[in-house]
């Protein structure tokens, strides 16, 4: 748990907060990734602060804005793998890149999965 949840504190509380102005432009996700997309990125779990993002407008996020600053964030390695996952906002699966992405939602990024 990170020192911020521990003190019952949101990620979105903490990214205006560490602004200082206390406004924000953009949105507060937290993006989960899983099996080879977590190798790709490097870590299972990340916050991201839109602020700056392309998308439609102030306060706006979409799948396709996320996908590309994912992609920015972490490199070739996760865009070949975000070519073949799958995603889920808030436990929906999001299938066009239109998807709009509310503030605070949870973004999981999953990987085709081997079984049966």
């Amino acid at each position: 748990m990170s020192p911020s949840r521990a003190c019952g504190s949101s990620p979105r509380r903490a990214a205006s907060r560490a602004s200082g102005s206390g406004r924000r432009d953009g949105l507060v996700v937290t993006v989960r990734y899983f099996a080879a997309a977590a190798e790709a990125a490097g870590l299972e779990q990340e916050p991201l602060d839109t602020s700056g993002l392309v998308s439609s407008g102030p306060g706006s996020l979409d799948l396709g804005a996320l996908r590309a600053a994912l992609v920015a964030r972490h490199g070739a390695a996760l865009e070949r793998v975000l070519g073949r996952c799958s995603f889920l906002v808030d436990g929906v699966r999001a299938g066009e890149a239109s998807v709009r992405i509310p503030d605070g939602a949870t973004v999981d990024v999953l990987p085709p999965f081997a079984g049966g």
